[in-house]
């Protein structure tokens, strides 16, 4: 039985695997959805603006990367259960997708909303699949119950 220490630290590497993989990929599909947005709107796509709210995304997305990464470790345990690595990441990215259309109550923008939804379950995906490789690779080990 490991210590408790010797837990918390992979917790801990867990949580900063995913937290790094999430806010990278949620930073890429932002810059692409926004130079997206500016090429059809015919602004510069060169020229986004790194404002207070760029800063405040990436640390929300920091926090619910790292969050994903400690509970992920704890959730899939040494069983590899195909349903409960999904279901990890279908209920972060749902629970997220869905507040932030909470957020952004105009459901008379369904595509927007829908993108909001979607962006959040890619995003946890792509961590998801960065923490299965570092378990794999034994850069975190997997929680044993």
């Amino acid at each position: 039985m490991p210590s408790l220490v010797t837990e918390r630290i992979e917790s801990v590497k867990a949580g900063i695997f995913g937290a790094g993989a999430f806010a990278l990929s949620e930073l890429t599909i932002s810059i692409v959805k926004y130079s997206v947005v500016n090429l059809i709107l015919k602004l510069d796509a060169v020229a986004i603006s790194w404002d207070i709210t760029w800063l405040v995304q990436l640390t929300i997305a920091l926090v619910s990367g790292f969050l994903f990464g400690v509970t992920y470790r704890y959730i899939i345990r040494d069983d590899r259960n195909s349903h409960l690595n999904d279901g990890a990441v279908m209920a972060f990215g749902l629970v997220r997708g869905l507040a932030l259309v909470e957020s952004n109550l105009m459901l008379s923008e369904l595509l927007s909303v829908l993108f909001l939804i979607i962006q959040s379950i890619v995003c946890f995906a792509i961590a998801r699949y960065v923490l299965d490789l570092a378990i794999n690779r034994k850069l975190i080990k997997p929680f044993i119950s």
